[in-house]
Formats: C-alpha cells, structure tokens, sequence
C-alpha cells in the first residue's frame, strides 16, 4: 500500500556537483511527503464515511461475523495510516529544522534513492540492517 502510493512521485535527478539537501531537495522531499499525507488523510476520511454508510444490521450471525471482522480489518489498517501520519509530520519538522536525510543514530547521509523509496526514513541502510539484526535477536 505504501510503496504504491509514492510511486507516481518522479524522482529527484540531482545535478552534477549539487550540495546534499540543498533547498530544491528539501522542497522536493516536502512536497512528497505533504502530498502522501493529503492522500492518507482521504482514505482515512473515506473509510469512515463508507463505515457510516454501511452500518448495517445482519439478522444473519455469519453475515455479521463478517462485517465486524471487515471493519476491524479496516480500522487497523487507517490506524497504520494514521501513525504513518504522524511519522510525516515529524519527518516535516526535521525537514523545517534542516536535519532532514541524515541518520539519526550515525549522522551520515541517507542517500537519495533511500529517501525516494522512503521519505520518511530516519537511519542510513547500515544503521537500519543493524537495528533489524538486534531486534531478531531479541526476537529469540
């Protein structure tokens, strides 16, 4: 669902010798996420609105079994939306404070083409593939 969503988003080609997050980058990277955003926020509005509209009332169990496990497969979906929500705000405010596309943890440059894939990442590969390491060794 993600990856579907920033598809139709033309990726930056930067320019020979451009600086690293300069403020075309920036803007680039902004307007991505502010329209990703615009989107999510129709699909949550849309679900709630066709939830309304299609509350109805099954004599049937089956049919009502049905219904209820649709709509709780629904609402946890929108509720993934709606933190990815909250990860763009905040991927936004980093953006406004001019720490957007360098990891968190090392510093370095994210790169790009990690960022085109995923504008909300805040580690640089290395740092992602060690923390997905950790987590499936406390996993065990």
């Amino acid at each position: 669902m993600v990856e579907a969503t920033l598809k139709h988003f033309a990726p930056y080609v930067p320019k020979k010798g451009e600086e690293y997050m300069n403020k075309k980058q920036l803007a680039h990277f902004r307007h991505m996420l502010e329209e990703w955003k615009s989107e999510l926020s129709q699909d949550i509005d849309r679900t709630v609105h066709t939830m309304q509209d299609e509350a109805t009332v099954f004599a049937d169990p089956n049919d009502r079994a049905s219904q209820e496990s649709d709509m709780a497969l629904e609402l946890r979906n929108r509720d993934r939306e709606r933190k990815l929500i909250k990860k763009i705000d905040e991927t936004i405010a980093k953006i406004d404070a001019e720490e957007y596309g360098y990891c968190n943890s090392c510093g370095v440059e994210i790169g790009l083409q990690r960022l085109q894939a995923r504008p909300t990442a805040s580690l640089c590969i290395d740092c992602k593939q060690l923390e997905e390491m950790r987590e499936r060794q406390v996993a065990k």
